[in-house]
């Protein structure tokens, strides 16, 4: 109600000593103690919950007036919910609250590490070695790889290239790529693929053989302590011999042309990945698991895989680097056209006179991709070795065992090969190309994405392209996986007469058989004695 009018009867009320309407006032007394039934009313506590109605309504009022929200009316429910819910909070505590670290502080923490500067360190030197041709541009791959939907966002492309320039001051490397990112259940792998400088890959090879003729000493001095063990009662041999071991690829060749360091994220320290070996190939090949995050988990599959993750991981990107790495088709040559291809196998330079083709047909025809990484044969190495070959001495004396064991050289694609004569599966074709863009076609880049290994992508735009995976590290199989059966059991030892077990005798025949001996003892005595009477 507005205020009172001249005629109306509740005019004067609220000026003192003024009422046109004497007679109409009511009793103060009786009015106020109406108020004060009405808040003692307002005060009466809950049972429930312990509060009253006065209090909360002053608490509304209060919020209210202090924040002045907008259509305080059409919230005035949610703010009596919130106001009551504060009631049951407790404001003082005997213990001390814990710090929670927020994931966006925890996040940049691990990253600090990428920001911080030498000391010593200028703008100028930074500058420099931003240009260095050892640093990978990662942020201009990961510009075309964007025009596909393909890659990382880009602080996370920032933070790579970070850690790789990193990785660079520690390590002597000559050059440096980013390899892709391989996925894992608890944490991933982000790989770098380098070559280390001239000399580095020769003193690994001599601390490794340094620790090889070490351990062949030991073991020397163990086999002369079992020999003098076995010369007192030698045990049967067994006839059984292995099959000859292949052996790896030397460092900077083959399987094994790479150094590999991966960490699990930016700001976390490089590990390096040991070299593979063709045994550890074959068995990849034959077994399908996830990646944990962990390098030092083990390998529970069948067929045993010799080793731990940290040597699955690198077998892995050894047979994605031979199946994917691809290049337009005249950007790389031989660096002697007269010699062989197994000569020149991994000899290649990139061609002066190379002519990039258009977008356009690098998407419509195959045959202007390349691959430029040698492919892994069957027996897990890039260039075949016969495993039968053994030293002069032992030639003479296993000649025959030999001449039924040779093996026939196997021989894969040579280098440089066209994709289009890559096998599909089934009917999924085993390279896709499309362009980035159909509507600005002058601008667009050409994308190749790999069936045979999902998540390997490719892009070339002019004479620049570019090679990255982002996936399982699983091989598409247009099938399940079906893994290795485990091999029969061995069949029983041939049963004949001299080992079957005969049957009981009787008693009557034990009987007969006692009383022969019995017999033959007393015919045996009795010629002594005829002997003694005739001497």
């Amino acid at each position: 109600h507005g205020p009172y009018q001249l005629h109306e009867p509740g005019y004067g009320l609220d000026q003192p000593e003024y009422s046109p309407y004497e007679d109409e006032i009511p009793d103060p007394q009786a009015r106020m103690l109406a108020i004060k039934n009405a808040k003692a009313y307002l005060l009466k506590t809950s049972t429930k919950s312990g509060l009253n109605l006065y209090d909360h309504f002053a608490n509304i009022l209060t919020k209210i007036l202090d924040e002045q929200p907008t259509n305080a009316v059409d919230i005035i429910e949610n703010i009596s919910k919130d106001v009551k819910c504060a009631q049951f909070r407790k404001k003082m505590d005997t213990l001390r609250d814990e710090y929670q670290i927020p994931p966006t502080s925890e996040a940049a923490e691990k990253c600090k590490a990428l920001f911080v500067k030498e000391h010593g360190e200028e703008e100028e030197e930074l500058d420099e070695e931003m240009g260095q041709p050892t640093l990978p541009n990662v942020m201009e791959t990961a510009f075309y790889f964007e025009q596909a939907g393909v890659g990382l966002s880009k602080d996370e492309s920032y933070y790579i290239l970070l850690a790789l320039k990193n990785l660079i001051n520690v390590q002597p490397i000559q050059t440096c790529r980013f390899w892709g990112k391989i996925l894992g259940l608890e944490m991933n792998y982000i790989i770098a693929e380098v070559q280390l400088q001239e000399g580095e890959e020769e003193e690994e090879t001599g601390e490794e053989g340094e620790e090889t003729v070490e351990e062949g000493e030991k073991e020397m001095g163990e086999a002369e302590e079992d020999e003098q063990k076995e010369k007192e009662a030698e045990p049967p041999k067994s006839t059984y011999k292995p099959p000859p071991e292949i052996p790896k690829e030397a460092n900077g060749t083959g399987t094994n042309k790479y150094t590999y360091f991966v960490c699990n994220e930016p700001g976390k320290p490089w590990v390096k990945l040991p070299p593979v070996t063709p045994a550890q190939i074959v068995c990849a090949r034959k077994i399908k698991k996830f990646f944990t995050g962990r390098l030092d988990a083990p390998v529970v599959s069948f067929p045993p895989f010799p080793g731990n993750e940290a040597n699955y991981l690198r077998a892995q990107i050894a047979r994605i680097s031979a199946g994917t790495h691809v290049s337009p088709t005249g950007f790389y040559q031989f660096e002697n056209a007269d010699n062989d291809e197994e000569e020149g196998a991994d000899a290649y330079e990139e061609n002066p006179e190379f002519e990039p083709p258009p977008v356009a047909e690098m998407v419509e025809s195959l045959a202007t991709w390349a691959h430029h990484v040698k492919s892994i044969l069957k027996q897990g190495r890039c260039v075949w070795i016969n495993p039968s070959q053994k030293s002069e001495e032992n030639e003479e004396e296993e000649e025959e065992d030999e001449e039924g064991e040779e093996q026939q050289e196997e021989r894969g694609p040579p280098l440089l090969t066209l994709i289009s004569e890559d096998e599909g599966m089934k009917d999924i074709p085993a390279w896709t190309a499309q362009a980035s863009t159909n509507l600005i076609p002058e601008y667009s880049v050409a994308i190749l994405q790999s069936n045979r290994w999902p998540g390997a992508y490719a892009f070339a735009s002019g004479s620049k392209f570019e090679n990255i995976y982002f996936g399982w590290g699983h091989k598409y199989s247009p099938e399940n996986h079906i893994p290795e059966l485990p091999p029969p059991a061995q069949a029983e030892f041939p049963s004949g007469p001299g080992i079957t077990e005969t049957v009981d005798p009787t008693v009557e025949e034990e009987m007969a058989f006692k009383a022969a001996q019995e017999e033959a003892l007393a015919a045996a005595e009795e010629g002594e004695d005829d002997e003694g009477e005739d001497d």
